[in-house]
């Protein structure tokens, strides 16, 4: 579990799985943070910003609210939880005033709130939120709450974007309530940025391994302007024999290939380690109709300080496909592939409820198209590092009906870098 200021655990559970996680929160913050890709040796293109991070980007704000509670069968409406909320603000808690965007989606299964205005008007007057798919109204409507009590203006429409956190999550349960979108916004920060079992990415799976929150970051040349571009994706989609990093299929080489989510199918054969898993045909309707296929997605959010208009936002949205291609991905049928991307650049250009005079032309820079390159390339290369970034992360979950998700063996993925000659000596 990686921990940062920005992480607010509501529930611990106080089973064994609690003081599990209790366990794991004690030595996580007495060894720092957990290792990123990168310090695992793994080989990545260009230059990260300093916290290889969204937050790189001025401005930008990230918060977390994580919920985890309860072990054992699955009980609708009482758990147990694996869920939460995570927030971007584009200019941080205290400013409101609008950025340009531009949204795409490389495959529509899934949902992000407010979209319609964004493509209408090509800016973005709200926080960004992310959770599990069961609680988009209720992270909608507290973001709404959230802006009545802290922007001005009357009306808005919040951007919130889900991933199916199944099976781990009591997902039809609902659990995250107003207070909790409402802590992540109210919990939001620049710095470091937590990563893996964290907020809305708490009980996603990601090509076959435990999934969630991944973030990068590039530092353009100061040939190609100097800019910044920064990304964060939930992390819930694919197989793992899909999955390249480095363009190798490593699930593939590893001696331990956890390509199915495993289930324990009791306490007693728990102990005994006595398991099933997913893609066996016997346990597709316990399954509750899960098949062999994980029917999940991803959200990724970019943010830059390029001065770019509407129109190449949603340019760079599209290449955020590009980079999930790097790393195997096909947006299947059953994924919610869903991208947006926006520019802190010219402020005041176009500030919606914010804006006081309204009779004047808005001064707009925007770059040449010819300069967008070192753009698309920035962020190909951060959407590729945020997603391996979440794997790394994210550690073992066990959540509803004994359902475990193993996270991605550090050892097995050098020791396959390595056969390549791709591992990379750790940075000092």
């Amino acid at each position: 579990m990686s921990l940062t200021a920005e992480t607010n655990l509501r529930h611990l559970p106080t089973t064994r799985l609690g003081f599990a996680c209790l366990t794991l929160v004690a030595a996580a913050l007495a060894a720092g943070a957990e290792p990123r890709a990168r310090d695992l040796g793994v080989p990545f293109d260009g230059n990260p910003g300093v916290n290889n991070a969204i937050t790189d980007v001025p401005g930008v704000e990230v918060g977390f609210k994580t919920l985890i509670l309860g072990d054992g069968p699955l009980v609708r409406g009482k758990g147990p939880v694996r869920t939460g909320v995570t927030a971007i603000l584009p200019r941080g808690r205290a400013d409101g005033r609008a950025v340009f965007a531009g949204f795409f989606a490389g495959n529509g299964n899934g949902d992000m709130t407010g979209t319609h205005w964004v493509e209408e008007s090509g800016v973005l007057e709200t926080p960004i939120l992310i959770t599990g798919t069961g609680s988009v109204g209720v992270v909608r409507d507290a973001a709404f709450k959230w802006l009545a009590d802290h922007r001005k203006g009357y009306f808005w429409y919040p951007l919130v974007a889900e991933t199916a956190d199944v099976p781990l999550n009591d997902m039809a349960g609902q659990h995250v309530k107003q207070q909790d979108a409402l802590d992540a916004l109210d919990s939001a920060s620049s710095g470091p940025v937590a990563e893996g079992n964290v907020g809305g990415g708490t009980g996603m799976v990601c090509n076959g391994f435990k999934g969630g929150t991944g973030t990068a970051s590039r530092k353009l040349t100061t040939e190609a302007g100097n800019f910044t571009v920064g990304v964060l994706a939930q992390c819930n989609y694919g197989r793992a024999n899909q999955l390249r990093i480095a363009g190798i299929p490593v699930a593939r080489e590893m001696t331990l290939q956890p390509r199915c989510v495993t289930r324990l199918l009791s306490p007693a054969q728990q102990l005994s380690g006595t398991t099933a898993t997913l893609c066996d045909p016997k346990l597709v309707a316990v399954a509750d109709g899960l098949d062999q296929e994980h029917r999940g997605s991803i959200i990724i959010v970019i943010a830059t300080d390029a001065p770019l208009t509407a129109e190449q936002l949603k340019r760079l949205a599209r290449r955020a496909s590009v980079g999930l291609g790097r790393l195997g991905a096909i947006e299947s049928d059953g994924s919610g592939d869903i991208f947006i991307a926006f520019s802190t650049a010219n402020l005041g250009a176009d500030d919606g409820n914010w804006a006081t005079d309204t009779s004047q032309p808005a001064q707009v820079a925007r770059l040449r198209s010819a300069a967008l390159n070192p753009l698309f390339e920035a962020t190909v290369e951060g959407v590729e590092e945020a997603v391996v970034n979440a794997l790394v992360a994210a550690r073992t979950m066990t959540g509803a009906d004994y359902w475990t998700v193993a996270a991605l063996p550090h050892d097995q993925l050098q020791k396959v870098l390595q056969r390549h000659q791709l591992l990379q000596s750790r940075p000092k």
